[in-house]
């Protein structure tokens, strides 16, 4: 069986036109799927350049393959089961700013580039300190983002017609906005002059998004299968379900240059996505952060298991049903709720729960932590499953950090001083929730949290995580 290569497929190199930051599995089952849509309906052909997220990523993998990838769309569609296989040729290639930064600014020099589009995960839209104008190879996302933007001000000398549309799709609050806030306290720390800031402005388009699909990536026990039903090799291919939906908050202009409305995909271009963003962020969002982790905990491996075993499903249903949803404002919640639960059923995934898990810090905060916020506000007491989700996060990090805990370095650190410094559980639930480094402020004074948070802790050291959640339901 030959390797995939474009000889064997027949397929050119399109115009560079997308500058993508970061080559996971998500961007590359959804970005780069909705990007070969719109090459296929002839309306758009351009070509994108990924940029390597993290230091150890798939840019030299993607490059091997000279950018082509399969995109394998599996699940229930309509009633019907489907399996449906996308051959990916919109990629150029893949750089890796870590070993080539020069690489990567060269980008900035290029006329046709028309658009940015990023998934740095939820941590990636952060402000770091470190980041000086005299840094010479920036790491953090949206200082690395500020320097593309100046150089490519610098080398057109201003033209207006040159700025880019930016696309973020981090899920994030919106996250457009918050990306060029970043951009603009970079540009003034840096002391950049007033004409480039009015460049920013005025000649580049910052959109907030909301995406949603369910990626589980390389079909690792089916790869072979796979391969052979295609008749190449594929180090590459990226299972997704077959939804998708991508909405967009800001002005349909963009569709002149960007035609996402022809493409035949669930893209919708509106003045206001919140509402699509919280029901999406806290209901299907929230309930793998919150299920996840205590799930790993019990010794199961994929997202279709927990919901298939009787005790998580009630477990994932009292937490979305009795706190997600009364905590939340909003039309057809319980149907979108229930689509969700069905979407978590597909068995043709394989989504890991380790692989969901990676960040979670940041995820809690983001998807879970707005939810407890808000049932407190409402109710005057914690809800209970989502207090037990955070003891079982911490649970999880005790358990799992130096081995199958994959997150920011500064958390892990903090994390693994307070297990092994604490004298008990009640100093180190204490410091843990009143870490304004983990959480952006203090949890312990939210009414009831700690005492929950604590009770249901040190029961999960105690009995197991699994007696834990069986209590929880039988509640």
């Amino acid at each position: 069986m030959n390797n995939i290569n474009r000889s064997l497929k027949l397929k050119n190199m399109k115009d560079e036109k997308v500058l993508m930051f970061g080559e996971g599995n998500f961007l590359r089952a959804f970005i780069g799927f909705i990007f070969q849509k719109m090459n296929d309906s002839k309306c758009f052909n351009g070509g994108i350049t990924a940029l390597q997220g993290v230091e150890n990523g798939l840019c030299d993998l993607i490059n091997q393959q000279q950018g082509l990838y399969t995109v394998i769309e599996r699940g229930i569609e309509k009633g019907e089961t489907i399996e449906r296989f996308t051959l990916i040729d919109c990629f150029n290639k893949c750089i890796n700013p870590y070993k080539d930064y020069d690489k990567y600014l060269e980008i900035a020099k290029n006329s046709q580039l028309q658009v940015i589009v990023s998934n740095t995960t939820e941590f990636g839209i952060c402000y770091s300190e470190n980041e000086g104008k005299e840094i010479i190879e920036h790491k953090n996302f949206p200082a690395k983002l500020t320097d593309f933007l100046y150089k490519r001000y610098k080398y057109f000398n201003g033209n207006k017609d040159k700025g880019l549309i930016i696309l973020p799709c981090e899920l994030i609050d919106r996250n457009g906005d918050k990306l060029k806030d970043l951009i603009l306290k970079y540009s003034k720390e840096w002391d950049l002059e007033s004409d480039f800031i009015k460049w920013l402005n005025e000649s580049n388009t910052f959109t907030n998004t909301l995406v949603d699909r369910i990626v589980s990536g390389y079909p690792k026990a089916e790869a072979d299968e796979i391969c052979n039903k295609l008749e190449y090799k594929d180090n590459l291919l990226d299972v997704c379900e077959p939804f998708l939906l991508w909405v967009i908050e800001g002005d349909k202009k963009i569709l002149n240059k960007l035609p996402l409305d022809k493409c035949g995909l669930d893209i919708v271009i509106t003045d206001n996505l919140e509402t699509y963003r919280t029901r999406k962020v806290r209901i299907l969002n929230g309930a793998h952060t919150m299920s996840v982790l205590a799930g790993h905990l019990c010794g199961f491996e994929f997202v279709e298991q927990l919901v298939n075993d009787d005790m998580f499903n009630k477990y994932i249903k009292k937490g979305i049903f009795e706190e997600i949803i009364p905590a939340m404002n909003g039309e057809k919640l319980n149907e979108y709720a229930l689509d969700v639960i069905e979407r978590f059923k597909n068995p043709y995934l394989n989504h890991r729960l380790l692989n969901i898990s990676l960040n979670s810090i940041s995820k809690f905060k983001s998807r879970v932590l707005v939810s407890i916020k808000d049932y407190v506000l409402k109710f005057n007491k914690a809800p209970k499953v989502l207090s037990f989700s955070l003891a079982a996060l911490i649970s999880f990090y005790k358990n799992g950090i130096g081995s199958f805990v994959n997150d920011d370095a500064e958390f892990l650190d903090g994390l693994s001083n307070l297990f092994k410094n604490c004298k008990n559980e009640k100093e180190l639930i204490n410091n843990i929730l009143s870490d304004k480094i983990l959480w952006g402020e203090d949890l312990t004074l939210l009414k009831d949290f700690e005492a929950q948070v604590l009770s249901y802790y040190i029961d999960i050291q105690s009995y197991g995580t699994e007696v834990v959640i069986k209590g929880l339901i039988n509640d």
